[in-house]
């Protein structure tokens, strides 16, 4: 076992480099890691989704970037992965930044790691602030299981499609959203989940005009519809209850309609009853005795 845990797997390559992801404040400079402040200063080369906020985040931090800065946004990166990949195959530390959070999470990074995982490079990561995580924490809202949906779609069509898919998820579930798009989001969130869905809108986490919004669907829409959105959002909306189990009976017709989809009865059964709670047994007799 390695005595020292900071040292990085050995991937074979005794000159390579490594990657680093780096997570950036979301709001308040104060919750920039001392990690992140040392690899700024040290790294070979800086990979950062804007150059100009990290000029500024750089400035506030009074760190000097000793190594190359050089722009990695989601226009340019499938240009650059492989030569940001070579520079770290030479023996370059890189460290990777986005404008806040976390990279390659609804941000730049992605093909980075892709790329460097199947070069079989090292990559690491530098944890700090989390805008799903500080808005799944304050949102009142079950933590124990959650997803993250990022932004939805812009078009009304795939935004319903989308919306369809998540109808019967019971997990929490975390999106992003520009505040100009906030309220025709919660207006199709209404119409998909129901009024009375809890919701809570995080603005400006960890800024100086931080505020959550917790309520239902229909409530947070009539805020949304006469109050100026500004800032970073994040929306965090309940699942979907719990449904009763009812009796065997009642669930013939999902049966039959896997079965008319192809499915073995046996298959439909078992996944209609482990769905909606109720015993296999019994909704295989009334299956059968519906017939």
């Amino acid at each position: 076992m390695d005595p020292n845990p900071n040292t990085p797997p050995d991937t074979g390559t005794a000159t390579a480099g490594r990657i680093l992801l780096a997570a950036t404040p979301i709001g308040n400079t104060g919750d920039a890691s001392a990690r992140l402040v040392e690899l700024l200063g040290t790294a070979d080369i800086v990979a950062a989704e804007d150059t100009r906020r990290l000029h500024r985040l750089v400035q506030s931090l009074g760190v000097t970037v000793a190594g190359r800065v050089i722009s990695y946004h989601e226009h340019n990166e499938a240009a650059k992965t492989a030569e940001l990949l070579e520079q770290v195959k030479s023996g370059s530390t890189l460290v990777m930044v986005t404008d806040a959070g976390m990279p390659s999470v609804s941000d730049p990074g992605f093909r980075l790691v892709e790329g460097a995982v199947a070069a079989g490079l090292t990559v690491t990561a530098v944890p700090g602030p989390s805008a799903v995580l500080t808005a799944l924490a304050l949102s009142g809202l079950p933590t124990d299981r959650f997803c993250f949906e990022g932004f939805l779609p812009r078009k009304a069509g795939e935004r319903a499609s989308r919306l369809a898919d998540l109808a019967g998820e019971r997990r929490t579930m975390v999106f992003f959203e520009a505040p100009h798009r906030l309220e025709v989001m919660l207006r199709a969130l209404r119409e998909r989940f129901g009024p009375d869905r809890p919701v809570a809108v995080c603005r400006e986490l960890t800024k100086t005009y931080e505020e959550v919004i917790r309520g239902t669907l229909n409530e947070l829409l009539e805020w949304a519809e006469k109050t100026e959105i500004r800032g970073e959002i994040a929306v965090v909306l309940g699942g979907a209850p719990e449904k009763a189990a009812g009796e065997p009976e009642d669930h013939v017709a999902a049966v039959n309609e896997l079965v008319s989809q192809g499915i073995r009865l046996k298959e439909a059964v078992a996944a209609v009853a482990e769905d909606v709670r109720v015993s296999k047994r019994e909704l295989y007799s009334a299956v059968l005795a519906a017939r």
